[in-house]
Formats: structure tokens, sequence, C-alpha cells
């Protein structure tokens, strides 16, 4: 199983990114998909997360501005992130618990820069 993560880069403050992550392989389900990030010399925290019937939660910090979807056809999660500010840089992971025939765990993409100029 592989999660690949896209759609980092550089934006203006004020401005909007769309991340897309998808999940690849031997796949029975996909429980609970996550976006975290790290920025530069702190730790991970949790962004956003959505479950599989849909709920969605969010840091406090992106309320409002950042939406989670899934296409659970696709296994891809997605992350449209608006009125960017430069404090949203960091490097984006996802995160997807994942069953496969024998298991169940967790699994992460391998990160996408977001750098927002002031």
């Amino acid at each position: 199983v592989q999660l690949q993560a896209f759609g980092g880069g550089l934006v203006q403050a004020g401005g909007s990114l769309r991340l897309s992550c998808a999940a690849s392989g031997r796949i029975s389900s996909i429980n609970d998909m996550c976006w975290y990030r790290q920025p530069l010399g702190k730790e991970r925290e949790l962004v956003a997360v959505i479950t599989s019937g849909g709920s969605t939660n969010y840091a406090d910090s992106v309320k409002g501005r950042f939406t989670i979807s899934r296409d659970n056809a696709k296994n891809t999660v997605y992350l449209q992130m608006d009125s960017l500010k430069p404090e949203d840089t960091a490097v984006y992971y996802c995160q997807a618990d994942i069953r496969t025939t024998f298991y169940l765990g967790g699994y992460w993409g391998q990160g996408t820069l977001v750098t927002v100029s002031s």
C-alpha cells in the first residue's frame, strides 16, 4: 500500500491551494483519512480528519479556511486550502487507516511542501 501526495507549492498570502493524496495497492477499505502538517523546526500537528462516512473535524487554526474531502471510489483525500497565511507554511502529510486482506494499520504519504509568502 502506498500514499502519494500532490499539490504543494508556493502561493501568496490570501491565495489557495488544493492538495491531493491517493492510496494504491491491495486495499480492502479505508477508515479515517487525515492531513497533518509540520512547520520547519516544529512538531507535526493534525490539520483535518475525515471519516469513511464523511464526518470532518479541523484544527482551530484552519477552521473556516480549509476543507477536507474524499473520493472513496478513487481512494483519494483532498485538502482545499483557502485564505492561506504565512503561518500555514509547512510540509503537509496525508495519513490513512487502511485495511488490507490481513492487516489494518496507518499509512503515511511522503509529504508535500506548502510555502505561503507574505
